[in-house]
């Protein structure tokens, strides 16, 4: 019986063996012949894999943060405020709204640069391609020992680096032209939209959103422009490597290969994932603990007095000590973790990794792979040489594209502050400001008022009565109906100022300090909104305002007269360097031309001259604009009475009508109406009999 079984047993097996080799070289036909199809399925299976984890990635980003604002939500009942900058719609929104202005039309240079930089990246990444081609044939040609085939392989070398050496110099090249070329149009842009409709002014004095706007134009839209220009380069080239290696690796390894390699790299990457410690709440936990103990040494300096007199130091030193201790303990256990997990990320990456790139560079060597015809040890070195080559810069790729997160979220940080410059002008434009309110905006004549609101609820947007917006007519004259003044806190001064000013009514403005002065000049220059009422005054070019200390600006001396005329402008008046010399000699300043280039001179104005001086020059520039209105700000404080009069005296033959905010008696003479705020809401606007009063003082 044992004889018969062991002579039945292969019997029975021999068909099924063969059945199963019939199987697999049928299922191998079968996979030869779709292999294209099958390849094609696998590839967009592949990509519609990564455009789903992208998805939820997206979407896990944001449940993630709506959790956190209905948390804080919860905790503290206020909405936080946002700071932390996303990869969100958000983002995308604002950097096509940047990209809109950086590149603004198909025929725009910035385009054009664009297609060439984009051009030259192509011819980088052929040529790297050719070179790791090349490189096989040198070790191929080593191997079989044809020293013809290598010699001439160096000189093909050798004569690549010529186009090599230049792609690479102009890809440096068209990225720094680039950025200069964002910068430029953002910056122009941006300074067209700070410097009209007084924007410049509320931005920083009615408005608390932005605090730094010169670092965003000056700083960071340099840093968003190199950050473009930078990540366009670190995205495209390495996203074009990844693209023509992998292309030109499933040629000649075969897409199945190179498939498994990735299904098996991502496997371990998630392996590694999973087991990797939470470095960041580490860092942050270490952060925490440093803090505390440079806070426990900040503390004892502190209080070093009241330690010493109470012999406290050994107290101290136990809570120093305990402190330091606590933190090295801590940063020995990171290190700990980091000695583990840095074995594995070794292992993983450099080894098992490297494992598998060397067995997908075998696949042609040891397997027939369609296409290919390696026929002896120089055809099987020169494609192990290329292939490898080729699967390196593939993974340098791969490492760029996922590192330049990193840079993807340094632009998502610069397109959100420069943005957010852009919607803060964009609502000032529009008549939209916000401000934090220190004290309530409370009508002074409401006995039952609600009680203040405190300055983190209440914003003047939110204002009821700050929210209103009077009317202002041009008109010849100046007058104020039922118009609130505000100070720049919120609080109303004056609920309703009904004044009047004629041409040729020179008017006196008196009263405390905080009272409303300063507002009443910012509300006639179109600096402050018109909370309510009607505001008549003519022109903004027919009201001058000269401040205690003038403004000078760089320049020649001839500017500080004219400013902010331009030369140009001065000569299109029909105004001379003789008619400016007269208006020296009426406030007494002719020997400032007395220097070297005389009105072509230039120097640092305001630390040259003298408070009066400034004060002089000033007065000479309201007589060089000639306006119809000037508001005086405490103007003639540093100049003698006799320059005083002079100034004074030469305005009204001028026939500029004054409105001058003073102390100064020697100033009533001048005036015949006055303006006086008593500063707890109320004022007196009348007649000014000068003589009159100074015999009531005296």
């Amino acid at each position: 019986m044992s004889v018969q079984s062991k002579v039945i047993l292969p019997l029975l097996l021999q068909p099924s063996e063969k059945s199963i080799k019939q199987t697999i070289s049928r299922l191998t036909d079968l996979y030869l012949t779709h292999r294209t199809n099958i390849s094609r399925a696998v590839y967009v299976t592949l990509a519609l894999a990564l455009i789903n984890r992208l998805r939820n990635a997206i979407s896990e980003q944001k449940d993630a943060s709506t959790r956190a604002v209905h948390a804080h939500l919860d905790r503290t009942g206020v909405a936080p405020i946002r700071q932390r900058v996303e990869l969100n719609s958000e983002f995308f929104r604002n950097l096509w709204r940047l990209l809109r202005i950086v590149i603004p039309g198909w025929k725009s240079k910035e385009l054009r640069l664009l297609i060439s930089h984009s051009f030259f990246l192509v011819v980088r990444t052929l040529i790297s391609v050719y070179v790791a081609e090349l490189d096989g044939k040198l070790v191929s040609s080593l191997v079989r020992g044809k020293g013809k085939e290598f010699f001439t392989g160096i000189l093909w070398w050798m004569m690549v680096a010529v186009p090599a050496t230049f792609t690479n110099s102009m890809l440096s090249y068209h990225q720094c032209k680039l950025a200069l070329q964002y910068r430029a149009r953002l910056t122009t842009y941006l300074h067209h939209r700070y410097l009209s409709k007084m924007t410049f002014y509320s931005l920083s004095a009615l408005d608390d959103r932005i605090k730094n706007a010169d670092q965003l134009i000056a700083v960071d839209v340099s840093n968003f422009s190199n950050s473009l220009a930078e990540l366009y380069s670190n995205l495209a080239k390495p996203t074009l490597d990844i693209i023509i290696y992998n292309y030109s690796l499933s040629k000649s390894v075969g897409g199945e290969g190179l498939f498994i390699m990735s299904l098996l790299v991502q496997l371990s990457a998630n392996i590694m994932r999973a087991l990797t410690p939470p470095f960041g709440k580490y860092v942050a936990e270490e952060a925490r603990l440093e803090g505390e103990f440079r806070c426990q040494h900040s503390f004892l300096i502190d209080h070093n007095e009241e330690i010493a007199l109470y012999s406290g130091h050994e107290a101290e030193k136990d809570t120093l000590d305990k402190s330091y201790f606590t933190l090295i303990k801590h940063v020995n256990h990171t290190l700990r973790r980091r000695l583990y997990h840095g074995v594995m990320e070794d292992f993983v990456i450099k080894y098992f990794w490297g494992a598998l790139g060397l067995m997908l560079c075998s696949v042609p060597v040891f397997f027939k792979v369609p296409g290919q015809q390696l026929r002896g040890m120089g055809d099987r070195s020169e494609s192990f040489v290329t292939n490898r080559r080729m699967l390196l810069s593939s993974s340098d790729a791969v490492g760029r594209v996922m590192f330049s997160y990193k840079e993807v979220t340094e632009l998502a940080g610069y397109t959100s502050r420069v943005a957010t410059l852009l919607n803060v002008m964009d609502d000032i434009q529009a008549g939209r400001i916000e401000k934090k309110l220190v004290s309530s905006s409370v009508s002074l004549s409401s006995a039952a008022a609600p009680p203040p609101l405190q300055a983190s609820e209440q914003s003047i947007a939110d204002s009821s009565i700050l929210r209103e917006r009077g009317t202002i007519v041009e008109s010849k004259e100046i007058e104020f109906t039922d118009v609130p003044i505000v100070s720049p806190s919120g609080d109303i001064l004056i609920e309703k100022l009904n004044f009047r000013v004629k041409s040729g009514h020179h008017l006196l403005i008196v009263g405390p300090n905080g009272c409303g002065k300063s507002s009443l000049f910012r509300i006639l220059g179109g600096l402050w909104p018109v909370y309510g009422g009607r505001v008549k005054k003519p022109h903004h070019n027919d009201i001058f305002y000269i401040p205690q200390r003038p403004y000078l600006s760089r320049g020649t001396l001839r500017q500080q007269i004219i400013y902010p005329d331009s030369l140009r402008q001065m000569r299109t008046k029909g105004v001379t360097d003789n008619d400016l010399l007269t208006y020296l000699e009426a406030v007494d300043i002719t020997q400032v031309v007395d220097r070297p280039k005389g009105w072509d001179a230039e120097d640092e104005w305001p630390s040259v001259l003298s408070i009066g001086l400034q004060q002089r020059v000033a007065m000479a520039r309201l007589f060089y604009h000639k306006p119809k209105y000037a508001i005086l700000d405490e103007c003639t404080s540093s100049v003698t009475l006799e320059i005083e009069k002079a100034m004074y005296d030469t305005a009204k033959a001028l026939g500029i009508t004054l409105m001058t905010v003073s102390h100064r008696r020697s100033l009533w003479r001048y005036h015949g109406w006055i303006l006086q705020f008593d500063g707890q809401g109320g004022y007196y606007f009348g007649g000014l009999d000068a003589e009159k009063r100074l015999k009531l003082e005296e």
